[in-house]
């Protein structure tokens, strides 16, 4: 295992910069995930630690090890890529070998690792078997398989669940967490899917633009974000973002000027009372996601499209007005000029 370090790291294509001086240090045992939209540049900046994409300024530490001119062989990282990369022509037990290939170890060792690995990934029964034969998780975990044979200090993964479809990604999701609870190997892991963000890691990077806006935990920044970026970007349904005056009478403004109200889709309470409500809104309906535990309801205020949610057996027709609120501590403000956060109401 190891740490990872970036310091001021830059990479240009000719005379742009795609990732501007961007600082980063990862714990040794810690799965991090840089997230963002595409062209964000978090996928470069996993090529750079991989040192399949050459750096352009700063620098790069594996460990105790500063790897900026190393080979990516001599780094002791695996990848796991968003195509698979495995050998339709050899069997599973030989694509996880294939990560072996160029080890010096004896092959009862390399065998051994094989047998391990297909045990702790649940593929012992399909070692044999050709990929053709397997599903699309069950190749995902053969390249996994390949990268854990070599024992690698550090894992680095590129949206590798985006070809699968939603109970396989749902699924992986739980077995790549487990994994890392079972190994306690250090996990970079790159996505565009805010969910895998917040049900695997440790710690989410949002990236934006080659910057990033905010590092923490899942709950830091879907309780606390930096600013309407990172506030709409994490939590699923996005966060209600309104201009203060659109909200109400009395929020257009305070001491540091305009202002933009966020309020959580789930915060915001339709056909339950609210004790002492912060902020109340009113609009019609305009479609509805009945999800059985609770009903997403979307609706328009002051032109804007608004999500709240109300009880599961509670489903309101397209057109009806419904009015819905807001707790105490629930109101999110942010600067109408910079966006950045500012603080609750």
């Amino acid at each position: 295992m190891a740490t990872i370090e970036l310091r001021k790291l830059v990479k240009s294509y000719g005379k742009t910069d795609v990732i501007h001086g961007i600082d980063l240090g990862i714990k040794d045992g810690e799965f991090v995930v840089l997230v963002g939209p595409s062209g964000c540049g978090k996928s470069t900046t996993l090529r750079m630690i991989a040192g399949l994409e050459e750096i352009s300024g700063g620098e790069i530490r594996i460990g105790d090890q500063v790897v900026n001119d190393m080979d990516p062989k001599a780094r002791n990282i695996a990848m796991v890529f968003q195509n698979y990369a495995i050998y339709p022509h050899m069997s599973v037990r030989q694509n996880i070998a294939f990560g072996l290939y160029t080890s010096k170890l004896p092959k009862a060792e390399k065998d051994k690792r094989v047998e391990e690995a297909g045990a702790i990934l649940g593929l012992t029964p399909y070692l044999d078997r050709r990929p053709a034969a397997l599903s699309g998780g069950q190749r995902q975990r053969v390249a996994i398989g390949r990268a854990m044979v070599r024992d690698p200090s550090a894992f680095l993964f590129d949206e590798p669940l985006s070809n699968l479809d939603a109970q396989l990604r749902a699924q992986m999701r739980i077995e790549i967490k487990r994994l890392h609870q079972r190994l306690g190997t250090t996990i970079v892991y790159v996505t565009h899917d805010q969910v895998e963000a917040m049900t695997m890691a440790d710690r989410i990077v949002v990236m934006k633009d080659g910057h990033i806006l905010q590092a923490g935990s899942p709950l830091e920044l879907y309780e606390s974000p930096v600013d309407v970026f990172t506030a709409r970007f994490i939590g699923s349904p996005s966060m209600n973002v309104l201009r203060g005056g659109e909200a109400g009478a009395g929020y257009g403004v305070d001491e540091s000027g305009p202002l933009y109200l966020g309020m959580r889709p789930h915060d915001l309470k339709i056909g339950v009372t609210v004790a002492d409500p912060v902020l109340t809104v009113s609009g019609p309906v305009t479609a509805v996601e009945p999800l059985g535990s609770e009903t997403l309801v979307h609706f328009e205020v002051a032109g804007q499209s608004v999500t709240g949610t109300a009880p599961g057996n509670q489903i309101p027709q397209t057109g009806t007005v419904i009015t819905a609120s807001l707790a105490r501590g629930q109101l999110h403000r942010f600067d109408g000029r910079s966006e950045k956060a500012i603080g609750r109401a």
